[in-house]
Protein backbone atom coordinates (compact mmCIF):
# COMPACT_ATOMS: atom_id res chain seq x y z
CA UNK A 1 0.00 0.00 0.00
CA UNK A 2 1.33 3.42 -0.97
CA UNK A 3 0.76 6.69 0.87
CA UNK A 4 2.52 9.98 1.52
CA UNK A 5 3.96 12.51 -0.89
CA UNK A 6 7.54 13.08 -1.97
CA UNK A 7 9.11 16.00 -3.82
CA UNK A 8 11.76 14.91 -6.30
CA UNK A 9 13.43 16.13 -9.48
CA UNK A 10 13.67 14.65 -12.95
CA UNK A 11 17.22 15.00 -14.21
CA UNK A 12 18.27 16.31 -17.64
CA UNK A 13 18.22 12.75 -19.03
CA UNK A 14 14.58 12.20 -17.98
CA UNK A 15 15.38 10.02 -14.97
CA UNK A 16 13.50 10.10 -11.68
CA UNK A 17 14.85 8.54 -8.50
CA UNK A 18 12.21 6.42 -6.79
CA UNK A 19 11.98 7.24 -3.06
CA UNK A 20 13.89 4.60 -1.11
CA UNK A 21 10.93 4.11 1.27
CA UNK A 22 8.82 2.69 -1.57
CA UNK A 23 11.43 1.33 -3.98
CA UNK A 24 11.38 -2.18 -2.52
CA UNK A 25 7.61 -2.45 -3.00
CA UNK A 26 7.73 -1.77 -6.73
CA UNK A 27 9.65 -4.71 -8.15
CA UNK A 28 11.78 -4.32 -11.27
CA UNK A 29 9.21 -3.41 -13.93
CA UNK A 30 6.56 -0.75 -13.47
CA UNK A 31 3.82 0.53 -15.73
CA UNK A 32 3.16 4.20 -16.24
CA UNK A 33 -0.05 5.37 -17.83
CA UNK A 34 -2.50 8.18 -18.13
CA UNK A 35 -3.77 9.10 -14.69
CA UNK A 36 -6.69 11.24 -13.63
CA UNK A 37 -6.70 15.01 -13.15
CA UNK A 38 -3.46 15.56 -15.07
CA UNK A 39 -1.04 13.14 -13.41
CA UNK A 40 0.77 10.02 -14.56
CA UNK A 41 -0.12 6.82 -12.69
CA UNK A 42 2.53 4.25 -11.85
CA UNK A 43 1.53 0.64 -11.17
CA UNK A 44 3.49 -2.39 -10.07
CA UNK A 45 3.20 -5.46 -12.26
CA UNK A 46 0.72 -7.02 -9.84
CA UNK A 47 -1.58 -4.00 -9.60
CA UNK A 48 -1.33 -3.37 -13.34
CA UNK A 49 -2.61 -6.89 -13.99
CA UNK A 50 -5.55 -6.19 -11.65
CA UNK A 51 -6.26 -2.99 -13.57
CA UNK A 52 -6.30 -4.85 -16.87
CA UNK A 53 -8.66 -7.45 -15.39
CA UNK A 54 -11.06 -4.68 -14.36
CA UNK A 55 -10.88 -3.25 -17.88
CA UNK A 56 -11.70 -6.69 -19.31
CA UNK A 57 -14.87 -6.75 -17.23
CA UNK A 58 -16.20 -3.60 -18.91
CA UNK A 59 -18.77 -4.23 -21.66
CA UNK A 60 -16.89 -3.67 -24.93
CA UNK A 61 -20.21 -2.93 -26.61
CA UNK A 62 -20.33 0.31 -24.63
CA UNK A 63 -18.81 3.31 -26.39
CA UNK A 64 -17.61 4.73 -23.05
CA UNK A 65 -15.95 1.42 -22.10
CA UNK A 66 -14.09 1.22 -25.40
CA UNK A 67 -12.96 4.81 -25.12
CA UNK A 68 -11.74 4.35 -21.56
CA UNK A 69 -9.86 1.12 -22.38
CA UNK A 70 -8.25 2.65 -25.47
CA UNK A 71 -7.13 5.81 -23.70
CA UNK A 72 -5.77 3.96 -20.69
CA UNK A 73 -4.11 1.03 -22.46
CA UNK A 74 -2.86 3.15 -25.35
CA UNK A 75 -0.94 5.30 -22.87
CA UNK A 76 0.91 2.43 -21.11
CA UNK A 77 4.71 2.37 -21.04
CA UNK A 78 6.61 -0.34 -19.18
CA UNK A 79 9.74 0.94 -17.46
CA UNK A 80 12.47 -1.04 -15.74
CA UNK A 81 13.86 0.50 -12.57
CA UNK A 82 17.65 0.67 -12.92
CA UNK A 83 20.20 -0.43 -10.29
CA UNK A 84 20.32 3.13 -8.90
CA UNK A 85 16.55 3.09 -8.31
CA UNK A 86 15.69 5.41 -11.19
CA UNK A 87 12.89 5.45 -13.73
CA UNK A 88 13.89 6.52 -17.24
CA UNK A 89 10.90 8.33 -18.73
CA UNK A 90 10.53 8.47 -22.49
CA UNK A 91 10.74 12.09 -23.66
CA UNK A 92 7.30 11.74 -25.27
CA UNK A 93 5.79 10.87 -21.88
CA UNK A 94 7.42 13.86 -20.18
CA UNK A 95 6.12 16.14 -22.90
CA UNK A 96 2.62 14.65 -23.12
CA UNK A 97 1.99 14.94 -19.38
CA UNK A 98 3.85 18.23 -18.91
CA UNK A 99 6.29 16.73 -16.42
CA UNK A 100 9.06 19.22 -15.90
CA UNK A 101 12.05 19.08 -13.58
CA UNK A 102 10.21 19.34 -10.24
CA UNK A 103 7.62 16.63 -9.51
CA UNK A 104 5.60 15.34 -6.59
CA UNK A 105 5.09 11.60 -6.15
CA UNK A 106 1.87 10.75 -4.30
CA UNK A 107 0.98 7.35 -2.85
CA UNK A 108 -2.64 6.43 -3.59
CA UNK A 109 -3.23 2.99 -2.04
CA UNK A 110 -2.47 0.56 -4.89
CA UNK A 111 -0.48 2.91 -7.13
CA UNK A 112 1.61 6.06 -7.26
CA UNK A 113 0.82 9.30 -9.02
CA UNK A 114 3.51 11.50 -10.50
CA UNK A 115 2.55 15.15 -10.83
CA UNK A 116 4.30 18.21 -12.11
CA UNK A 117 4.88 19.94 -8.76
CA UNK A 118 3.22 23.23 -9.76
CA UNK A 119 0.18 21.40 -11.15
CA UNK A 120 -0.16 19.32 -7.99
CA UNK A 121 0.01 22.41 -5.81
CA UNK A 122 -2.66 24.05 -7.98
CA UNK A 123 -4.80 20.90 -7.71
CA UNK A 124 -4.49 20.98 -3.91
CA UNK A 125 -5.27 24.68 -3.73
CA UNK A 126 -8.36 24.22 -5.92
CA UNK A 127 -9.69 21.18 -4.05
CA UNK A 128 -8.62 21.08 -0.41
CA UNK A 129 -11.51 23.32 0.60
CA UNK A 130 -13.91 20.50 -0.33
CA UNK A 131 -12.17 17.90 1.84
CA UNK A 132 -14.64 17.84 4.73
CA UNK A 133 -17.82 17.98 2.66
CA UNK A 134 -16.49 15.26 0.33
CA UNK A 135 -15.54 13.09 3.31
CA UNK A 136 -18.97 13.55 4.84
CA UNK A 137 -20.71 12.58 1.61
CA UNK A 138 -18.44 9.63 0.83
CA UNK A 139 -18.38 8.20 4.34
CA UNK A 140 -21.97 8.71 5.45
CA UNK A 141 -22.92 5.22 4.28
CA UNK A 142 -19.94 3.53 5.97
CA UNK A 143 -21.46 3.45 9.45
Amino acid sequence: MFFGSYDYSIDEKGRLVVPSKIRGSLGTNVYILKGYDGCVSLYTEETFLKLTESLKSLPFESKESRLHARLVLGSVVMITIDKQGRLQFPQATLTKYNLKKEVTIVGVLDHLEIWDREEYQKYLNDNEGDFESNAEELLKHEK
